[in-house]
């Protein structure tokens, strides 16, 4: 093609990183592009230009497909820029414009790098420079990736910040002011309601100031895995990376991972005119199918009977049978969330997660931030609303601080630890065995909850209850409880602070035959001489010891006082006692009679013997 014939379209392109460096800007292309077509004698029919968009294949760069659609429609004949990497670093987009340039008749021209695509050479030697640039951009994006990778390891999360988070020297922390929202969220969902439930319950409490929650960010926040401390990048590149334990989480992995399960059982849409205490709980031992909840209702005698049935089989069991095979473990449950998770765990959760010396660096920060707004209020940066829009938000950041920071004095004074877990699950055994009716006056009984309570409880503690088939009727196998519960009550077990019912042969003078005994962990004989002590300043409470052989589960021990019960007995020796056939037990005893309570009755109830000093002893 004769120069004097040339219709040219001059492209011009930077990308962020291009941009910082010296020669790639725009105008110095269009500068150089236009000296080039002056000094040839080209005509320049028009300019393209595409700012802050790589040439990677694939990118969309509007600019550059107009410049090709001009030269398919005879508008350019020749198109011109400054190096060949301005038009592409993809070897595959490369052979395109070739095979394009040759079909619609139009020449590629680089200023910078001599570029003749006329012959068969000058195309070979621009598909070796294509190979070079585009493994240039490959290993810079190799290490890009591993230096993110190198990052993200160490808490550098390349991502918008999420509620409950904050950035301290660039890694995402702990927010104190808003983590506790992000909590409160995951045990809603994991005890049965839905996102917009959720919603709608922060919406009237105007939680963070703000009263436009939607269900759609109760979801987004549900299924983020950085609340569980790891982070997952190239999501929208569908090219998923894992990375484990970046950040510290605000809620544990069971938990995380069960509202996961809970998410097929809380729909949205989901209303139901009854309450079903084992709904979602049960399957079918048959076909594996959730059975559906049922009532009828006996007008005569106005109650209402609740079942459960599998609609393909055709199998059902009564809820009321579904009780009785489980009330002894239901109550147990229950014990434990009045005792632990009701009581204590609050407690002692808000000594780790209120940190105190973290809270006062926030609130001194607010103050700060509170000064310099009234400042730029002052100087007129902010209109009188503005002012007190900022001031309000912030005075109402305080005032959660100042609350978890007066939890933290109030549970300082209380001073509750985890023997005192212990010892109040004996004084309920004690209370229930010396005066039954004021124990259940005191205390929750599962008889006398309520439907939705009932089925609260089964929802926080029970992942689902196998059944089975036996003489052509359905009835409880087993009771599978979730990990976050079993993993917490476990603990504390494992610790000696929980105990656990266990069969025993007895063989004793005064009792004789096979039952059930709570059952705890070794603990010191110190810890367990205190607690004694402890018990003692409300009642008479014994402590024997005996012998109990594994093999036969044959316990020997006493003698007993007249009518004294068995209120726990536990190891005196660490490790099972290693391979030998016996054990050393201890036992604590009472009389299941009122006469012997040292203080008023309301008081065994409501409070906690005093903590002891070495001086006791």
């Amino acid at each position: 093609m004769k120069d004097e014939e040339r219709l040219c379209g001059l492209y011009m392109r930077v990308s962020t990183e291009d941009q910082a460096k010296e020669g790639f800007s725009l105008p110095e292309q269009r500068e150089r592009l236009e000296a080039l077509c002056k000094y040839k004698g080209y005509k320049i029919y028009d300019y393209y230009e595409d700012a802050g968009i790589s040439a990677k294949r694939g990118n969309h760069r509007p600019e550059f497909d107009r410049m090709i659609e001009d030269a398919k429609n005879g508008k350019i004949n020749t198109v011109i820029a400054l190096k060949l990497d301005r038009l592409t670093r993809s070897i595959y987009d490369w052979e395109n414009m070739l095979t394009s340039s040759e079909k619609y008749g139009f020449d590629l021209i680089c200023a910078n790098d001599d570029i003749n695509t006329t012959t068969a050479n000058g195309k070979m030697i621009t598909r070796i420079m294509m190979s070079v640039s585009q493994n240039e951009i490959e290993r810079t994006s190799e290490r890009t990736k591993v230096g993110m990778a190198g990052a993200i390891k160490q808490g550098h999360i390349p991502a918008v910040c999420p509620i409950g988070y904050k950035r301290e020297n660039k890694k995402l922390v702990p927010d104190p002011l808003t983590k506790d929202i992000v909590i409160r969220i995951f045990n809603l969902y994991f005890e049965g309601n839905s996102y917009t439930t959720i919603a709608n319950i922060f919406n009237k409490e105007k939680v963070n100031g703000k009263t436009n929650w939607k269900d759609t960010r109760i979801l987004k926040i549900i299924s983020n895995e950085l609340y569980k401390g790891d982070y997952v990048s190239g999501k929208t590149l569908n090219r998923p990376i894992y990375y484990e334990n970046v950040v510290e989480p605000l809620v544990s992995k069971e938990l995380w991972e069960n509202c996961q399960v809970q998410k097929k059982k809380n729909q949205k849409n989901y209303m139901r005119t009854q309450t079903y205490i084992f709904l979602q709980k049960l399957r079918c031992p048959k076909c594996g199918r959730i059975l559906a909840g049922g009532a009828a209702h006996k007008i005569k005698a106005n109650k209402w009977y609740f079942y459960y049935r599998c609609e393909d089989c055709k199998n059902n069991i009564k809820e009321e049978t579904i009780e009785n095979k489980v009330e002894e473990i239901l109550s147990d449950i229950l014990e434990y969330d009045n005792v632990v998770n009701e009581f204590f765990l609050p407690v002692l959760k808000s000594k780790i997660d209120n940190p105190k010396q973290e809270l006062e660096k926030e609130l001194k920060s607010l103050n700060i931030k509170k000064e310099r707004i009234r400042k730029a209020y002052i100087d007129s940066l902010f209109t009188e609303e503005e002012y007190k829009n900022e001031l309000q938000l912030i005075e109402q950041q305080t005032n959660i601080i100042n609350d978890k920071l007066l939890e933290n004095a109030q549970a300082e004074q209380l001073n509750f630890t985890t023997e005192d877990i212990l010892l109040k699950r004996d004084m309920d055994y004690i209370n229930h065995l010396k005066l039954p009716l004021s124990y259940y006056a005191f205390n929750k009984c599962w008889e006398l909850l309520d439907r939705d309570k009932k089925a609260n409880i089964v929802m926080r503690y029970i992942d689902d209850i196998e059944l089975e088939i036996i003489d052509n009727k359905l009835d409880v196998k087993q009771i599978n409880f979730r990990s976050t519960f079993y993993n917490d009550f476990n603990e504390l077990y494992e610790k000696g602070f929980i105990d656990k019912k266990r069969p025993v042969y007895f063989n004793s003078d005064e009792i004789k035959g096979i039952g059930t005994i709570r059952y705890s962990e070794y603990l010191p004989i110190g810890k367990v001489l205190a607690h004694l002590y402890r018990l003692n300043m409300f009642y008479e409470v014994n402590l024997y010891k005996g012998t109990y052989y594994k093999k036969t589960q044959e316990l020997k021990i006493g003698p007993f006082l007249k009518n004294e019960v068995a209120i726990r007995m536990f190891p005196f020796q660490k490790n099972d006692n290693g391979n030998n056939d016996w054990i050393s037990i201890g036992m604590l005893a009472t009389r299941p009679v009122p006469n012997d309570i040292k203080v008023n009755i309301k008081d065994i109830f409501e409070k906690l013997p005093s903590k002891i000093s070495k001086n006791n002893f």
